[in-house]
């Protein structure tokens, strides 16, 4: 398999990162009904490499956690998931974690449903894994903990888990187990909603060689990513870490409405979905209208128009208005980009060789920002673009660090 090639630009942003204080968290977990301490739970920070495993006496410890806010998670075999919020501090941290047991609805749950439609099933796989260099390295390595859907009458396809998708990146070197996973894909608007509480653990590689190209290859994924550009700005360090930001106005195109109108109707008077050549022509036309029309701002968006930091010091926030357009310089898009519309017949213009362009909305205007590049509530953001196209495949846990040069 050919690997991307590593274009590297580290900083010292991340040093800073990495010396940050650090907190401790330790604690028992406990049945939520009778508090019996429960031997050899799993407890994990969500999206990180952190976990524990519970002695006997259900007790755990995670000695030097960064900075931050945490979703500490409890699993157990016949327990609901558990979830508590923790955020690091000064002091040593001591707490509960209660698991509900599932009791009489255990039986309800291991009653196994119609087995998977395999096309249901692979679409659900590229959609969350994705179809870059790296995601072609990953395998679900559990699929029967999965169940897919798909609805005729809403068009979504929806998959949940019974306890968690175990996904093997070898691009990456890691082993993500993702619990609680919730997943929907509408066609109408070809949007992705997924949530759950995610925990990456490390794989052994074989050989020197394979540590070094993992090494290499977790940091071609950190290098202008979503993770990469938010730690970027929280440290006012958008320029130097090789970002641009530029404001996308956008506005309804007056071509579309007719359009649509002639394009429905045509195809309601052909169900048998035969037309002439110039019906086809007219059909491919109006199929590459688009609703609306953007309009690109030359002018490179200042961080400190992206960020507001509180009067406190102790918060920082993305925050603007509209779409932005935020391009990477340094690294080549993945090389199966822009593959699925070349097979449609749809030109993608051809970027420079050592750029990657994102498109980034968010719902509400301001959305937080911690330390780690993360958001306190990642579903204020939409992602399109080459932040889009990158999925579980680029996916790196929040501790992460690339070492610097």
């Amino acid at each position: 398999m050919k690997i991307k090639t590593l274009i590297l630009f580290v900083s010292c942003l991340l040093t800073a990162f990495t010396a940050q204080a650090q907190g401790k968290f330790s604690g028992v977990v406990q049945d939520s009904v009778t508090h019996e301490p429960l031997a050899f739970a799993s407890v994990f920070l969500a999206n990180t490499t952190l976990g524990a495993t519970t002695n006997e006496r259900g007790e755990f410890e995670f000695a030097r956690v960064p900075k931050g806010s945490y979703d500490l998670v409890g699993s157990y075999v016949g327990y609901r998931l558990a979830k508590q919020a923790v955020v690091t501090g000064s002091a040593a941290q001591k707490l509960t974690l209660l698991l509900a047991p599932i009791g009489n609805e255990l039986a309800e749950v291991l009653v196994q449903p119609a087995p998977n439609k395999p096309e249901e099933f692979q679409k659900f796989s590229e959609l969350l894994v994705g179809k870059s260099t790296f995601s072609a390295q990953c395998r679900i390595a559990n699929p029967e903990q999965v169940r897919v859907f798909f609805d005729d009458s809403t068009g979504i396809l929806t998959a949940r888990t019974k306890e968690f998708v175990e996904i093997e990146n070898l691009a990456l070197g890691y082993r993500l187990k993702y619990y609680g996973l919730y997943f929907a894909h509408d066609a109408e608007d070809n949007s992705i909603t997924y949530y759950g509480e995610p925990v990456f653990k490390e794989m052994t590689p074989a050989d020197d060689a394979q540590r070094q190209q993992w090494a290499a290859n977790r940091a071609a994924a950190y290098t202008g990513s979503f993770m990469h550009f938010l730690r970027s700005v929280y440290a006012n360090r958008v320029k130097q870490e090789n970002f641009m930001a530029q404001q996308i106005a956008l506005r309804p195109n007056p071509r579309f409405g007719r359009a649509d109108e002639r394009r429905r109707a045509l195809l309601a008077a052909h169900l048998d979905n035969k037309f002439s050549p110039a019906e086809q022509d007219s059909l491919s036309r109006w199929g590459r209208l688009a609703p609306v029309l953007a309009a690109l701002n030359p002018a490179a968006r200042p961080t400190d128009s992206l960020r507001r930091v509180s009067a406190d010091g102790q918060h920082t926030y993305l925050r603007f208005r509209g779409e932005l357009q935020v391009a990477h310089f340094g690294e080549a898009p993945d090389p199966r980009y822009g593959r699925p519309m070349a097979a449609l017949g749809v030109a993608r213009p051809p970027y420079p060789a050592q750029r990657q362009v994102s498109r980034l909305h968010l719902t509400d205007g301001e959305a937080e920002i911690q330390a780690d590049g993360s958001l306190l509530d990642p579903l204020e953001v939409s992602l399109g673009e080459y932040w889009g196209f990158e999925k579980l495949g680029e996916f790196l846990p929040f501790d992460y660090q690339p070492s610097a040069r």
